[in-house]
């Protein structure tokens, strides 16, 4: 009955008293419960909620919070081994923000470990299904918030974004996902992963959802040196303003076929010819849409460049895991060995590797030639993109060449050096790079699964942002979709 309902949808139901608060929780923890032996999208389902009278658009409304924010008094595990009992004494800004306006948690949701990973596989609680389809992944590393509005189970969550581990998982989930500005919402109490890539980000089921939830959580914090002046705006007060005219642009060597002729399938080819086809939906709007070309050695330099500065980063980020301060004591005879044992019992072999890479970009013979040359052509890639935005209001782009991948994707499938791989599964770290607010929507299915579209804008223009997007919202036919899967109702 309200499974799969929007933020205004259960507004209304809770305001005109056709639902209250605990039966409305009562129902998202009766569904959580009863997806997760299926889907895992939790570390922790909440059954003993505290709820808060609020005068706000989210009071009463359950929702979900990715395991690497600080929760005082909730298991926070980062989905990792090594902080598998650890308990905080704090709460992120993000969470006291939202517990303050009366939204009601639902519980922590399972994350690539640390947050490091795009499929949704190395969670220390195991692997994360796709509603659409329990053979595929649902991507990562915000799996589990994904995966909880994907299945109807809460109306929003929360996840964090470095590369793309919103929006690429919202574009396989057939759900919305945005990250606004760097800077325009604290990460206070987020475990930092790559702290100059770090987003806080969110998942809705349509666009002024996603509005509706940024209003609440932006702002300045003196928590977060880097958190901007509010603007001021409402941002679900500006989605209806007239777009006519706006410009937005598509990158040639992402978006043609030609391009990847080496490497074009049913189903690349599908969602390329849906994407023109939504590109001149756009124009029907009153969008201005053009093709623009870039320097195809800056777009395959994106997944290399963001690898070298996120596994350097993160190698420092995460050096107080030693399972001294956090986790399981290691065994040993000396504070070294205790260490070297503590770290290789709690961390997945994925991680291991990433850190192994960031301590040797990092090694001070190595920094010039790779991490400060990462930096360099990070800038390079920003500097262009900040070009075209001279011009243009935003950039649309497909959000990945293909749908959520197989478990069991051949490897042939996922070619790491091919340009589809490279700058089609990649582009979207050019968000992460800049600052750039972005978003992700809904526009099609291939082979019955979602596919996603991207909108990116000129920082702290994430009002313009979300108001193109919701005009693209309205001609694609998919808002406030969720997958019906078990058809339960409570």
């Amino acid at each position: 009955m309200y499974r799969g309902k929007s933020i205004t949808e259960l507004r209304e139901e809770l305001d005109k008293g056709s639902i209250t608060k605990e039966e409305l929780f009562s129902h998202a923890n009766t569904l959580a419960h009863s997806f997760q032996e299926d889907y895992n999208s939790f570390v922790t389902i909440i059954d003993k909620p505290k709820f808060k009278e609020r005068e706000s658009l989210v009071s009463g409304i359950p929702y979900a919070l990715k395991d690497n924010f600080s929760t005082s008094g909730i298991l926070t595990t980062g989905s990792s081994n090594i902080l598998k009992d650890y308990i905080p004494v704090y709460d992120a800004t993000v969470y006291k923000k939202l517990k303050n306006a009366g939204a009601v948690l639902v519980g922590k949701t399972v994350l690539d470990e640390l947050a490091m990973g795009g499929t949704g596989t190395t969670g220390h609680t195991g692997v994360v299904k796709n509603p659409w389809d329990k053979t595929r992944m649902i991507g990562g590393s915000s799996a589990g918030s994904a995966a909880a509005v994907s299945l109807g189970i809460v109306p929003f969550s929360i996840g964090s974004d470095t590369g793309d581990s919103v929006r690429k998982p919202a574009a396989f989930g057939g759900v919305v996902g945005f990250k606004p500005t760097y800077g325009r919402i604290s990460r206070y109490g987020l475990f930092a992963f790559a702290s100059s890539l770090d987003h806080v980000a969110l998942f809705t089921r349509n666009v002024k959802d996603a509005a509706i939830v940024t209003d609440i959580i932006k702002g300045q914090d003196p928590m977060d040196m880097v958190t901007l002046k509010d603007d001021g705006k409402k941002y679900a007060d500006t989605l209806d303003e007239d777009i006519k005219g706006k410009k937005l642009f598509y990158i040639k060597e992402i978006c043609s076929k030609e391009f990847y002729k080496d490497y074009l399938d049913e189903e690349l080819e599908s969602v390329l010819d849906q994407f023109q086809e939504l590109v001149q939906k756009c124009r029907d709007l009153g969008f201005v849409v053009e093709e623009v070309s870039m320097d195809q050695k800056l777009l395959e330099a994106i997944y290399p460049t963001y690898m070298c500065i996120s596994c350097a980063e993160a190698t420092s980020n995460n050096a107080n895991l030693t399972g001294i301060q956090f986790g399981p004591r290691g065994e040993g005879d000396s504070i070294e060995q205790i260490m070297f044992d503590a770290r290789t019992k709690g961390f997945s072999e994925l991680i291991k590797r990433r850190f192994i890479l960031g301590s040797y970009i990092l090694q001070k013979e190595n920094q010039e030639k790779l991490f400060k040359n990462a930096g360099r052509v990070r800038r390079m890639i920003v500097d262009k993109i900040t070009e075209f935005f001279k011009e243009y209001d935003g950039m649309i782009l497909p959000a990945s060449g293909g749908i959520a991948p197989e478990f069991t994707a051949t490897s042939e499938k996922v070619e790491k050096l091919s340009p589809r791989y490279l700058i089609l599964e990649n582009h979207l770290a050019i968000g992460n790079f800049g600052g750039f607010p972005s978003i992700t929507l809904p526009y099609g299915f291939v082979k019955d699964m979602p596919i996603g579209v991207n909108i990116t804008g000129r920082i702290k223009e994430d009002d313009l942002v979300l108001n193109m997007a919701h005009k693209i919202e309205s001609v694609t036919g998919l808002k406030d979709q969720y997958c019906k899967v078990g058809d339960i109702d409570v």
